[in-house]
């Protein structure tokens, strides 16, 4: 018997390696444009970095929203899966005789 799975697992899987990923990237960037903002205020490379962590400051936004969402979300079934539960009077009708 197989087990109904509430989540789509591979999206929860792939939605949580990619925010480690935009969370490494902030990481970066914020160490980045300080240290840039503090070597030279207001210089192009300061801004650069500010541009790339606001970047990724919406991609782990997004990602985490998503993520919260999916897991979140009702269990339904897949492309139009039929119902478990066979209906009222099919159970009989399709016993062998």
């Amino acid at each position: 018997m197989r087990t109904d799975h509430r989540k789509p697992v591979k999206a929860v899987r792939q939605l949580r390696r990619i925010r480690s990923f935009y969370t490494g990237g902030f990481l970066l960037w914020a160490a980045s444009a300080a240290w840039t903002g503090w070597d030279s205020p207001g210089g192009r490379q300061m801004w650069a970095s500010l541009l790339l962590l606001a970047l990724f400051a919406a991609l782990l936004l997004t990602a985490s929203v998503l993520l919260r969402r999916i897991e979140a979300a009702p269990s339904r079934p897949s492309h139009g899966a039929a119902p478990r539960t066979p209906a009222a009077g099919t159970a009989t009708a399709l016993a062998p005789k």
